[in-house]
């Protein structure tokens, strides 16, 4: 992180610049030190510049002009998530920085830092990348201004945009800009391209050669989207196939151009998860922190053993980002891990380590895999050169296609592997996993293993023997699902299995902790003001939950972060079969069903649910007064609105305004909807965002 660091390594100059929101710890949960290791490893030279200030650009310069690129990320979590709670509340920490301080990171860090770097090193390739700049790769509804927003390529005026999981895109736009090859066409990112107008329609005008023959995803063009919402929804669902079925690239019109998004990435086989988990990571803050990072702390005893997930819920992000597929570690590599935390924590003076987590997005798909995506494969004969080089040798070409085990397309179109009911095709070893925790809990280095990162209900049910387990020997007195309704339409809506599902997995759970003598409880994650969630679906919740005599914690209002299927649904008003769902839009009829699920608590306090004052009122606020005119082509009337000059502000504006720092403010043309939003009580009612767990 300094010219003398990068001296007392021998180097002279960087070839890569990483630059992130988040503080600087060496532990593989950090997406850009992760890849900084990743590029080190394979030869190249890589620096990382963490939450640099936002007014000047010298925090940039201290190790000099990178030969290559600069890479940005506004880190681990979106910023404007990272910001406000679910009902507009700022934060007053972050996880994510020293002293667990916030506002560390500006709001729309990508595109703050984006100039920074322009203003830092004029002419040099940049390189977008992180959850932030992933889900808004295509024109997106962004909550924070209520409005539709560009593809942030355009916004950001970045070369190249990399979207999922970047270690393969990384490396190869590291060995291409190195070699002098032109960055368009690497699997798994996004660039700007102009737009020609064919007889058959329009098509980028520049694509790679290997691109023209390929199979291609028209989405709807930008201006299709603001003159019919359902459109958002259309290109949200094709976008989702194009991920899934892996031999396909994408674009998107906008005006006269068009963002070009090629096949993704494929998933990382086992063997190069091995190798980037048995990177030397010392899983520290740089040690030129003077304070503790709360996140440094929480990931110090957990161990990633795989990537990934089936799910496909409609409001997570993780289908577009990590994608369906998943990427396990071997039993070997999650051992030797647990075995040098032990060691390291030994060496400390304080005896076996705890184990925190064993898992991943859910703990119970370790080692899953699609019996079809396998018989593509075979069929297929893919030669082993085509994986990415794990050799120290440097800078060594790999073309980055897809890995032995990998098939170069997908047979599968369904939208979950779970939903409506479990594929059975998607299998999952879950009695291996169970063996893997018990290798890991009998090694001398460790005390004990947990799994915390929670498992899927549903397939838990289909081995007992598994449940078992997890339930008696690997719980920690607390085991995390997420059933988040009970209501069956707003379960269908989800994309999650029917409330008996759950009952039965409760059941199980119950018996299985009193025949292991353990006093156990399951926590659920539940969801309000999700679209089509109506208030009766919110009393019935909490009916449910009366009958169990449970006192809701963990309880999150919905808050639609870009690109997700439930984000579309929210922007349209319809469902993916298109019809016509109530949608709570306002903040008075968003606090009125988290009030129904949690009435003791204050609404919007997800972080910590802290109870109400003694004189303060938990009641739900004046619903809406008016319906907003609206134009008949279904956009706003501007005139019917006071604040409409301020509404029409230019984007360049209102991220100046982001980069110092100020709240974002209400902008664009939004589509007929329900309700308005004024001031009530002299508050000022702009929808700012709730931190996600699946960010």
């Amino acid at each position: 992180m300094s010219a003398a660091e990068m001296h007392a390594l021998g180097w002279d100059s960087l070839d890569v610049l990483f630059i992130t929101g988040d503080a600087y710890v060496d532990h593989p949960s950090f997406g850009s030190v992760l890849l900084a290791r990743w590029l080190i490893h394979h030869g190249f030279r890589a620096g990382i510049v963490a939450q640099p200030r936002w007014e000047t650009p010298d925090d940039l310069l201290v190790m000099g002009r990178p030969r290559l690129f600069a890479g940005v990320s506004a880190g681990a979590l979106d910023s404007l998530l990272a910001h406000y709670t679910a009902f507009r509340k700022k934060r007053h920490d972050d996880a994510y920085t020293p002293g667990g301080k916030a506002g560390a990171r500006p709001n729309r860090a990508c595109l703050v830092y984006a100039n920074l770097a322009r203003r830092a090193f004029p002419g040099l390739p940049l390189v977008l990348g992180g959850i932030e700049g992933s889900l808004r790769r295509v024109s997106h509804y962004d909550f924070w201004t209520d409005a539709l927003r560009k593809p942030i390529l355009m916004d950001a005026k970045a070369d190249l945009l990399i979207w999922g999981m970047g270690e393969r895109a990384t490396l190869e736009c590291a060995q291409r800009l190195d070699a002098g090859e032109d960055l368009r066409g690497i699997p798994g990112t996004a660039w700007l391209d102009k737009l020609e107008q064919l007889p058959d329609g329009p098509l980028p005008a520049n694509l790679p050669p290997e691109m023209a023959q390929a199979p291609r995803v028209p989405l709807p063009a930008h201006e299709e989207i603001l003159a019919d919402p359902v459109q958002l929804l259309t290109m949200t669902q094709e976008l989702e196939r194009q991920v899934h079925r892996l031999d396909a690239w994408a674009f998107q019109p906008v005006g006269d151009r068009a963002v070009v998004l090629a096949r993704p990435a494929p998933p990382l086989t086992t063997q190069e998860m091995d190798a980037l988990y048995e990177i030397p990571f010392t899983r520290r803050p740089h040690p030129s922190y003077r304070e503790a990072i709360p996140a440094a702390e929480m990931m110090r005893t957990s161990i990633t053993s795989h990537r990934g997930c089936g799910g496909g819920c409609s409001f997570c992000s993780l289908a577009l980002h990590q994608g369906r597929r998943i990427s396990s570690r071997s039993e070997s590599s999650v051992l030797d891990e647990a075995r040098r935390l032990g060691q390291e924590n030994m060496a400390r003076g304080k005896g076996p380590v705890a184990i925190s987590d064993v898992g991943g997005p859910t703990a119970n798909m370790w080692q899953g895999y699609c019996a079809l995506d396998r018989a593509e494969a075979a069929s297929e004969d893919h030669m082993p050169s085509a994986e990415i080089s794990t050799d120290q040798s440097p800078k060594q070409h790999s073309a980055a296609h897809a890995p032995a085990d990998a098939p170069a397309r997908s047979r599968c179109r369904r939208a979950s592997c779970c939903y409506p009911t479990v594929c059975k095709f998607f299998t999952t070893p879950q009695n291996r996993h169970v063996g893997l925790l018990r290798k890991v809990a009998a090694l001398p280095e460790v005390k004990q293993a947990r799994v915390a990162s929670g498992v899927r209900a549903d397939l838990a049910l289909r081995d007992a023997a598994a449940l078992a387990a997890y339930t008696g020997e690997f719980t920690g007195g607390q085991l995390k699902v997420a059933p988040e309704h009970c209501a069956t339409g707003v379960l269908s809506l989800m994309r999650k299995p029917p409330l008996e599902v759950f009952e039965a997995f409760l059941a199980s759970f119950v018996r299985q902790s009193k025949a292991a003598g353990r006093e156990q409880y399951v926590v659920p994650y539940l969801m309000s003001g999700f679209p089509g969630c109506t208030d009766d679906d919110m009393r019935t919740l909490a009916n449910w939950l009366r009958q169990r005599n449970w006192n809701p914690r963990q309880t999150q209002c919905f808050i639609p972060t870009p690109g997700t299927i439930a984000t579309a649904m929210f922007y349209c008003g319809k469902n993916e079969a298109g019809e016509d769902i109530y949608v709570a839009r306002t903040d008075a009829q968003r606090l009125r069903q988290h009030g129904l699920l949690m009435p003791g608590r204050k609404p919007g306090d997800e972080d910590n649910n802290r109870p109400r004052r003694g004189n303060e009122s938990h009641a739900p606020r004046k619903d809406d007064a008016k319906a907003r005119r609206h134009t008949p082509d279904g956009r706003q009337d501007r005139d019917a609105r006071p604040d409409a000059r301020r509404d029409a502000r230019p984007d360049a504006r209102r991220d100046a305004d982001a980069a110092r720092g100020r709240p974002p403010e209400r902008t664009g043309q939004k589509p007929d909807r329900q309700g308005n939003r004024q001031k009530e009580h002299g508050a000022d009612r702009r929808r700012l965002p709730a931190p996600g767990r699946r960010a």
